[in-house]
């Protein structure tokens, strides 16, 4: 049954769209479809929140399979089997759940500079598992990959002709300056007839598919795609394939700022699929055609060698490719990866790690962040750092799951969850070591056993030697021009009794040294800075800062920092142990991070929006008992983007009121539900009581923002929606 709505202050409606529209909270012009109004009477719209009226019927209208999971309705990513999906695809108001919410972030260098780059593969049984729940899943020991600072590109893979990355890893990825490709893959006979299909013919042909490829990109917001033909094709086909290949780059350039067409090695120039290991003759006309080149997995020194006439100035644009799983006559693979890397970084080629989730598929699931570390840290020194360059940068270090959800130190819901566009930004991982003999070291890693905001938080282990005052990691690798003014705060627990100190500790340089193209080597000039703990948080702060220095729920202490540096960047981030005073001994301590935060002041004066228009629209009702029911509807809102990092959705109510108007008692704290990464959010099988005869049940819905400074916002700027429900006639 559609929920209906009225008003009675119409005027108040369209002035308050007006409003909406001139904050620029109205999605952009072809990255959103339209959405249906549904028919029906509007009852109210109060200040507090749009009330909606809903008679309960167990005949729903049904949703559409390729957006929603067939049994819950839950939200899905999805693919494209053929080319006729592809070629009738058309943006559709259920495409919205899948659309990405965080742009690609700047960092240094970037892709386009001419240092090898770093690209994973990400190709895991069959692809779109656990991940393809938009909204996440209740999941043990998922895969969750969180060293992004070590590469450049990100290739979701699956063996469906057009593969749309779920939303899930383009958000994740993007938050940590990663670009994410799809993948359009033909292969056997069946794929043979597909090329031909549309590459034998006309330009038209080619140029409807490539349109279309570059619209999907652009809808969901991701970046590009890799070319994966591995099937012949006749002389026709084959050569219509360079000029396929240089309209979708140029499209694609076009539409997707950043973007890129990378080319597999399969298919040769004369049409037949016949794998090189590199770039040579065969296959230059592809690589000439497109932004980069990924080569297969078999391939011996003397093949790089080779490719270096090829390559000539493009050596950053050949992909070298190493599947990890070591299958076939390869290099390296498996923990011995670094061996293919040593080779390929010898002679200046970018690499694609194939398959790196070979630690989650066949290794014990138990050790699996364990294995994921020591396979990343054995790459490390041929994987060089990317620095973030934007404000505000705040994390909480959630890996995007956890075996609970804790929101600011207070628990939240228990149970195993998985969300990889919950993911936060992401340190570096690995072992600080001092040198001489005194055996000082620091060792990072993520940890689900507790969390300050999430599901996990950082585990800082390490000794402080007896002739040393400190020791300090660093975290994370900057590059941005400083504000005239910021303001910094960490989140912390010493576990066990200690007196060490713990403070965060900048290094900043002169901004004349930062280029674009490469990353600044720290220099004499260079500094590292103590920030001045803030005493009381300026007022305007006062949402944002909290209680500074104030021991907060379950042992978690908050350090607040202001800094004011002119003409300098940001160069990195450090968390400095020191011993206590008085102590000569050798100092071990384990810190757990729960929030690291560098936010420009002028950002917290900017007034707040809020959150506006919420609807109910498709519900569905079930009996889950006698007096019973479950509960799935869409809620949607207006609410500009860029200003937020996410929305928590919370409930009040879902019970059975007394006579029909009146509302049922309200509990003093709302329930929450769930994230979303858009402006909308699908609930699923919510437990409410059945309506009486002659009474209305009630359920409010509250939509929360969760601004990128990162700070709980009043409920008094969230937005509402009531549904009152009765039983039928």
């Amino acid at each position: 049954m559609e929920a209906a709505m009225v008003t009675r202050a119409a005027a108040r409606r369209r002035q308050r769209q007006r409003a909406i529209a001139e904050a620029g909270t109205r999605e952009e012009s072809g990255r959103r479809p339209r959405r249906r109004r549904l028919p029906g009477k509007r009852i109210t719209d109060e200040e507090e929140a749009a009330v909606f009226r809903e008679v309960v019927s167990f005949s729903p209208a049904p949703l559409p399979v390729r957006y929603y999971d067939k049994d819950t309705t839950t939200p899905t990513s999805f693919y494209l089997s053929s080319l006729e999906e592809l070629l009738a695809w058309a943006p559709h108001m259920d495409d919205g759940f899948n659309v990405a919410l965080e742009p690609l972030e700047r960092r240094q260098p970037p892709l386009s500079s001419q240092r090898p780059r770093t690209l994973l593969c990400h190709d895991m049984m069959g692809g779109y598992l656990d991940d393809r729940f938009i909204q996440g899943t209740a999941v043990q020991n998922p895969y969750s990959f969180y060293h992004w600072q070590y590469i450049d590109i990100f290739v979701y893979f699956s063996h469906h002709t057009v593969t749309i990355p779920p939303v899930g890893w383009t958000n994740a990825a993007h938050r940590h300056g990663v670009c994410v490709l799809g993948t359009f893959i033909t292969e056997w006979s069946e794929g043979g007839r597909l090329c031909e299909a549309f590459l034998a013919g006309d330009e038209r042909s080619y140029q409807a598919v490539a349109d279309r490829l570059v619209q999907v990109a652009q809808f969901f917001r991701f970046d590009g795609w890799l070319i994966n033909i591995e099937n012949s094709l006749s002389l026709a086909a084959v050569g219509n394939t360079p000029p396929f290949l240089r309209y979708l780059t140029t499209q694609l350039h076009q539409q997707v700022p950043g973007g890129l067409v990378l080319w597999y090695d399969s298919v040769v120039q004369s049409g037949q699929l016949k794998w090189q290991d590199e770039l040579n003759e065969q296959n230059r006309v592809f690589f000439d055609s497109c932004d980069g080149f990924f080569t297969n997995y078999n391939w011996r020194e003397e093949h790089l060698e080779r490719m270096l006439r090829q390559a000539g100035e493009r050596l950053a644009d050949v992909y070298v490719g190493v599947d990890v799983f070591a299958r076939g006559n390869v290099v390296g693979g498996r923990f011995d990866t670094d061996k293919s890397l040593e080779l390929i970084r010898k002679h200046g080629f970018s690499a694609a790690l194939f398959a790196p989730g070979w630690v989650y598929e066949c290794l014990e699931k138990r050790d699996f962040f364990q294995n994921q570390d020591k396979f990343w840290s054995l790459l490390e020194r041929h994987l060089p750092t990317h620095s973030i360059c934007s404000l505000p940068f705040v994390t909480s270090f959630c890996l995007g799951m956890g075996t609970r959800r804790v929101c600011y130190g207070q628990e939240e819901a228990m149970g195993p969850w998985y969300h990889p566009s919950a993911q936060d930004i992401q340190p570096l991982f690995g072992e600080h070591r001092l040198g001489g003999d005194g055996g000082g070291w620091v060792k990072t890693h993520c940890c689900l056993a507790d969390a300050w905001h999430g599901g996990s938080s950082l585990l800082l282990r390490g000794t402080i030697p007896p002739e040393v005052g400190n020791v300090a990691v660093r975290l994370f690798s900057l590059q941005v021009p400083v504000p005239p003014k910021i303001f910094l705060s960490m989140v912390y627990r010493l576990e066990g009794p200690t007196d060490i100190g713990v403070a965060l500790e900048l290094t900043t340089g002169d901004a004349s040294s930062c280029h674009i193209g490469g990353i600044s080597v720290l220099n004499e000039t260079s500094s590292r800075h103590s920030p001045r703990p803030l005493r009381v948080p300026p007022t305007k702060l006062a949402r944002w800062a909290g209680h500074c220095r104030q021991p907060l729920s379950g042992g978690w202490v908050q350090r607040c920092y202001e800094v004011s540096l002119r003409g300098c960047l940001l160069l990195d981030l450090f968390v400095n142990f020191s011993r206590p005073p008085g102590s000569q001994e050798q100092e071990s301590f384990v810190c757990r991070l729960g929030e690291i935060q560098v936010v420009d002041a002028n950002s917290l004066l900017a007034p707040l929006p809020q959150v506006q228009a919420v609807t109910v629209t498709h519900t569905r009702w079930q009996q889950a008992a006698p007096a019973q029911l479950q509960l799935s509807c869409t809620l949607h809102w207006s609410y500009p983007l860029p200003q937020v990092r996410c929305f928590r959705v919370h409930h009040w109510g879902g019970a059975s009121g007394g006579s029909r108007g009146r509302e049922p008692p309200r509990p003093e704290k709302p329930t929450f539900l769930g994230l979303a990464f858009a402006n909308q959010y699908r609930i699923v099988d919510l437990p409410v009581e059945a309506a009486g005869p002659g009474q209305d049940g009630r359920v409010e819905f509250l939509v929360e923002p969760v601004p990128k400074e990162g700070f709980l916002v009043p409920q008094a700027e969230w937005g509402r929606a009531a549904l009152l429900y009765s039983a039928p006639a």
